[in-house]
């Protein structure tokens, strides 16, 4: 059996993309096991799509494969690419910033730019569709790869890694009693938003379980949550209807509401714009 696959998009499962796309590894070699991460990536959301490789990869084994596709710009002349990762794990992506976070706190050692003339599935006339390479590039090489039918050298020529799309992501800051950083991804199931400031990091500059924050969250600069908000290492440690400082599976400090959806409630999105600062009270 070849290494495992594990897929993430933006296509749902509304209709048959997926399908299709399991398919097409089937018909590569059926003895490969394919899993899913997910295919709810909010549409378009390249920002998602890197955070969300990211957020499992370190807990699965060495040697797995990830395929994801969000790829707004299918068919232009943005890279398809394999990349592999310092702690061995190969990703099949778009070149669009989709490996930002993995570079950011991984690191990539290689990346190499998928050869379609040679790794590009032809059949059933689908030569002339160029807006489905999740389906005729990415699965497919994917699978070659997986199956041991070709190496990861025989995918396409290396470029450096330098090359690669990155997205900006606005650093976090802790000094004592002072945390600041942005509202990195949403829990979208719960409704918790998840930052970039590392727990461990704050509590060594004095921020304490038990202990009660002010909690700010602007959206280029305008101040859209004020709230002193207790840290705790439990929702059980609150009532229900609660806002709360928590310790995220990540360790990063996170927001959310008790029995409750943080982002509905108080109206907070993702990304650089949305700037979180907790101080003491």
């Amino acid at each position: 059996m070849g290494a495992l696959l594990v897929f993430q998009t933006d296509f749902t499962k509304k209709e048959g993309a997926v399908s299709a796309m399991y398919g097409v590894v089937k018909s590569v070699d059926a003895s490969l096991e394919i899993l899913e991460s997910t295919h709810d990536i909010p549409r378009f959301d390249i920002w998602s799509a890197s955070y969300r490789l990211y957020q499992p990869i370190l807990f699965w084994p060495e040697g797995t494969i990830f395929v994801s596709v969000v790829d707004p710009g299918v068919g232009t002349s943005r890279r398809p690419c394999a990349a592999k990762t310092a702690t061995g794990h190969f990703i099949i992506t778009p070149d669009n910033g989709s490996l930002t976070h993995i570079q950011k706190h991984i690191g990539l050692l290689e990346v190499r730019e998928i050869d379609t003339s040679r790794h590009r599935l032809v059949k059933n006339g689908n030569q002339d569709v160029a807006i489905f390479h999740g389906r005729d590039v990415f699965a497919y090489c994917a699978a070659k790869f997986a199956s041991g039918q070709i190496s990861f050298e025989e995918i396409g020529p290396a470029y450096p890694v330098d090359e690669t799309i990155m997205l900006p992501i606005v650093d976090s800051q802790v000094k004592p009693l002072f945390a600041q950083g942005i509202c990195e991804i949403d829990d979208p199931n719960f409704g918790n938003i998840w930052t970039n400031i590392h727990t461990k990091e704050a509590l060594a500059n004095g921020f304490a379980y038990g202990g009660l924050y002010r909690t700010q969250i602007d959206r280029l600069g305008e101040v859209i949550f004020d709230k002193a908000l207790p840290l705790v290492h439990t929702f059980g440690e609150t009532s229900a209807g609660d806002p709360l400082i928590y310790n995220d599976e990540l360790n990063r400090f996170a927001l959310a509401v008790n029995l409750g959806h943080f982002v509905n409630q108080y109206g907070i999105g993702y990304g650089n714009d949305y700037r979180v600062t907790f101080t003491q009270t």
